[in-house]
């Protein structure tokens, strides 16, 4: 069974073959800030855009406990087939399940609790093949945000953000994501959260360009700290989901492994300007009764583009060729397209994605 630890990991990809994971994390940055521009050919095209709280695999669930879920939540994020993949609340030995089962994906994070391995990550999962890792870290939710485990504003367990400048291979255009997670308990944590990630956003290496968000907010829409987000006039983020389903209800993403939905909608994919939205789902998969975990996790699909251009050009030609709101959909294992309502990759079989054993996992 591979082991995860900062630095460099060689686990066993599909087909038995050595692939090389980079795991990049800390509290300081790792990588360096290229200033330097490089001439786009393009803007950068759809990228596939997941967060999910896959519920800490110590917890006591009974039967939800994390052997017994743990092929549904790589079925459920290998059928969407992220591009970037924001995980919140996973302890070590599962980002080592992760990155076995998603072989094609770096790691990038640490634990909360000591900027290694302790604690629960909120780390981010990049496909190697579609972008370069140009640099990343971690920062603690606190007054001293780059001391490992700190907390300053009520919490009583520590709250991390990882961070990550990403560059696309194929068109040279860079753009960064922050994964978070805020605290359930303390408001005032969660708004001096917002603040500080606003502040660090603003403080990114370019400011032009765009950003992308991802996080188990602990607030939900209406809540002042998650307003901060969206009503920043500095960042301007938007949550994907309300460009294509403003008025949607029974959106909330807390299901406690029974498939509620009236709650509030915790957990979001939000983009910057310079994104447009193809595609955005709250993602209820279920197979026979059982929930992969006790949050929905949301997935989007974002374009480069100005949102008020979004319908113009090739791009807007081919959604609306397809005649629905973004890529092909398709069903997981034992579900029907009614119940799977993620997007999947055109022309993607999912029908595939259960596998008898799970790379890095023992008796799966």
């Amino acid at each position: 069974m591979s082991t995860f630890a900062p630095g460099r990991l060689r686990i066993k990809a599909a087909g038995g073959a050595l692939a090389a994971i980079a795991l990049v994390g800390g509290s300081v940055a790792a990588g360096s800030e290229e200033r330097g521009s490089v001439e786009p050919r393009a803007g950068i095209g759809e990228v596939r855009v997941m967060s999910f709280n896959i519920r800490y695999g110590t917890a006591d669930d009974g039967d939800d406990a994390w052997p017994n879920r743990r092929a549904l939540v790589f079925d459920v994020i290998r059928a969407f087939d992220p591009d970037v993949l924001g995980i919140q609340e996973a302890l070590a030995f599962q980002i080592d399940q992760l990155a076995g089962a998603l072989p094609g994906h770096e790691v990038i994070g640490v634990g909360r609790d000591d900027g290694a391995r302790a604690g629960e990550f909120s780390a981010i999962l990049v496909a190697r093949a579609r972008f370069e890792i140009v640099a990343s870290g971690t920062f603690w939710f606190s007054d001293t945000p780059e001391a490992p485990g700190s907390m300053s504003w009520g919490n009583r367990i520590p709250r991390i953000s990882t961070w990550a400048r990403l560059r696309d291979r194929d068109t040279g255009r860079r753009f960064s994501v922050y994964n978070v997670h805020w605290d359930h308990e303390s408001q005032p944590s969660r708004e001096r959260s917002a603040a500080l990630l606003l502040e660090r956003i603003a403080a990114r290496a370019d400011s032009a360009e765009p950003v992308l968000v991802t996080g188990d907010f602990n607030a939900g829409e209406a809540n002042p700290a998650f307003r901060m987000l969206v009503e920043s006039d500095a960042i301007a983020l938007r949550d994907t989901y309300r460009d294509l389903h403003p008025n949607a209800t029974d959106t909330g993403t807390f299901n406690g492994f029974e498939g509620l939905r009236g709650g509030d909608k915790i957990d979001a994919v939000l983009a910057s300007e310079g994104w447009c939205t193809r595609g955005a789902e709250i993602v209820r998969t279920a197979e026979d009764g059982r929930y992969p975990s006790d949050h929905f996790p949301v997935a989007a699909v974002v374009e480069e583009g100005e949102p008020a251009t979004c319908e113009r050009g090739e791009h807007g030609r081919r959604r609306r060729e397809r005649g629905d709101g973004g890529p092909k959909r398709g069903s997981a294992p034992g579900q029907t397209s009614a119940s799977f309502s993620v997007y999947t990759r055109p022309n993607r079989s999912v029908a595939s994605t259960r596998t008898s054993a799970i790379p890095g996992v023992n008796g799966a």
